[in-house]
């Protein structure tokens, strides 16, 4: 397949005008189809929940050998970008070679620092990837089956290589801090134990087959399978688990902040570059994070003085934490709240949005192997053929998931906010395909934040104590502005970080404590949601201040989706295209 882009392009510089106008968006087009076919060699997980054919048997190589020539390959295709002459492309070009341009210097950049030596976080990595990848396994014919066995089989040298790499970064000091690591240990060891090969998560498949396979084949196939997972994929869970435990754990490093890390100050800000897409310093991030800190607590104390509340604001916080009325009693009775808020939402949206998706989206309980660690919600992207996605809610202690923050999480993690932004994505027409597969996270977590102060708008929020769960989701993601920054470049204790949200949301002791340890373990990423959000609103007001009463939400709301995800400076270009359009129409 690769061997076809590369042909594909010498054809094309063979052809009579390829140094015109039409020549040059032929070479982007070509260099598009190669670095997708590229992306997609190197990332099997991706191709196959893409729909991909021809990789449900392969697992990444993610060798340091591979990690040096993908780095080389991708310096070449931004020379190659480069050399195009971007003035010459239509509009829409130069807003495709734009992105590409982010995508690619954004990975090249963050390349540098090698950071295939640190594999995992928190509450992610390889790990658990393949583990949630055999839902998006395709096993309808035999052929299928036969992949899904040679994937298992290439697990073992897939970890080994992984715990090569983090040896790498061990000696390195390249690490995550061992103060994170009891926390993440069971995620290691999740699949190290079973009792039998029938009982893993690999072997599920093999247990329910389809009709139209020859109960022969599925004799053979399950024996195979049975095979793989007890003598291979077991195995490697188990010596990986041995790894973390004995080796990774120990050598760790002891510091906290990315900027303990060799290099790591420089390394920190490329990440507050790339999570941002800004150029704003950690310092004025720091800055903005206080000042909006300030602007929501002023508006906490509003709601607390509206329900007559006046032992303070800390003995409000211990209040909300604290009595049953705001906590469900079973798992099933917070799936079922969540459901029905998610529903009560869905009636609303044609009021808000001209362009809806087609791909439905459900409410699932986060597994129970990583929910003690995981965050307290999150958006699980569609398999196509298989289900839509999924609004994942923790059910995990209880009595630390308050009712009165689940509509908030509902309009972040379901509709309007992730589902219905990424569905969208999806179903933008005549795009490269790079682009459907897109999430730059300033633009997709901004609209997740943004998409619960739309829950205003929508009356979705019932009682003061929901709206006040709204504003400590928002305080939540502010603060984080500030804890993120006071981490990574700071010096912040994690105890500092840990009091800062203590004393300034309503998030549980149990949430501030697992985010607190996510941030540690991925520096930068919980930058991009209030910057983001702050775009839009930004954004927002600008198209209203330019239309008067002849603003129209659907249409603001559809022009900032439809392109897909965009980095924040493009998406502020595409909104005053719109802007200037909607006031010349209006006369």
């Amino acid at each position: 397949m690769r061997f076809f882009g590369v042909c594909l392009v010498f054809f094309l510089m063979s052809l009579p005008g390829y140094g015109t106008e039409a020549g040059q968006a032929d070479r982007l087009y070509a260099l598009f189809s190669e670095e997708w076919q590229e992306r997609i060699d190197r990332n099997p997980f991706m191709a196959v929940s893409a729909g991909v054919e021809g990789y449900g048997d392969r697992l990444p190589d993610v060798s340091q050998e591979a990690q040096d020539r993908f780095l080389q390959t991708d310096r070449g295709f931004l020379t190659r970008l480069q050399a195009i002459d971007r003035a010459s492309l239509t509009q829409e070009d130069q807003v495709n070679y734009d992105i590409f341009h982010f995508v690619l210097k954004s990975r090249i950049d963050h390349a540098a620092f090698k950071p295939w030596r640190i594999p995992f976080l928190a509450d992610a990595g390889f790990h658990i990837q393949l583990a949630s990848s055999v839902e998006a396994s395709p096993v309808s014919s035999v052929q299928d089956y036969e992949d899904y066995i040679g994937r298992l089989a290439g697990v073992g040298n897939y970890f080994d290589q992984q715990i090569a790499n983090m040896r790498i970064g061990l000696a390195d000091g390249f690490s995550q801090p061992q103060a994170i690591l009891a926390k993440i240990a069971p995620s290691f060891k999740a699949h190290a134990g079973v009792a039998s090969p029938e009982d893993s998560v690999f072997y599920a498949p093999f247990k329910d087959m389809p009709a139209t396979i020859q109960e022969s084949d599925k004799k053979r196939l399950r024996a195979e399978g049975l095979k793989v997972v007890g003598e291979t994929v077991v195995p490697a869970y188990q010596r990986l688990n041995s790894f973390f435990v004995e080796e990774y754990m120990a050598r760790a490093r002891t510091t906290l902040g990315a900027v303990e890390m060799p290099d790591g100050a420089s390394y920190y800000d490329q990440r507050v570059k790339y999570y941002t897409t800004t150029d704003l310093s950690a310092a004025e991030v720091h800055a903005l994070g206080r000042s909006e800190v300030a602007r929501i607590r002023g508006e906490m104390d509003e709601i607390i003085e509206s329900v007559g509340f006046t032992d303070g604001f800390a003995a409000f916080l211990e209040f909300l934490r604290t009595d049953p009325q705001f906590y469900a009693e079973t798992p099933k009775e917070l799936l079922q709240e969540a459901a029905w808020i998610s529903k009560r939402i869905d009636e609303k949206l044609p009021g808000f949005f001209g362009r809806l998706p087609r791909m439905p989206y459900g409410v699932r309980a986060v597994p129970e192997e990583i929910a003690a660690n995981y965050t307290t919600g999150r958006y699980w992207g569609a398999i196509p053929g298989k289900r839509g996605g999924l609004f994942m809610v923790n059910t995990y202690a209880l009595d630390k998931r308050p009712l009165y923050s689940l509509a908030a999480l509902a309009l972040h993690e379901g509709v309007p906010g992730h589902h219905l932004q990424n569905a969208l994505s999806k179903e933008v027409q005549n795009v490269p395909e790079f682009r459907k597969n897109l999430y730059v996270n300033a633009f997709g977590e901004g609209w997740g934040l943004y998409a619960e102060k739309l829950g205003i708008d929508m009356g979705i929020y019932e009682t003061p104590y929901e709206h006040f769960g709204r504003l400590s989701y928002e305080m939540w993601r502010a603060g984080r502005l500030v804890v993120d920054t006071g981490l990574h470049a700071m010096g912040w204790s994690r105890d500092e970080a840990v009091a800062f949200f203590a004393e300034n949301s309503a998030l549980s002791l149990h949430n501030i404590n697992t985010e607190v340890d996510r941030y540690i373990a991925w520096p930068g990423q919980a930058l991009a949601y209030k910057m983001g959000e702050l775009k839009i609103l930004e954004l927002r007001g600008r198209a209203k201040r330019a239309l008067g009463d002849r603003f129209d939400i659907r249409a603001f709301h559809d022009a900032v989706l439809e392109n897909g995800t965009l980095p924040l400076s493009l998406l502020e270009v595409k909104i005053d295209a719109y802007i200037e359009s909607a006031v010349a129409e209006a006369g």
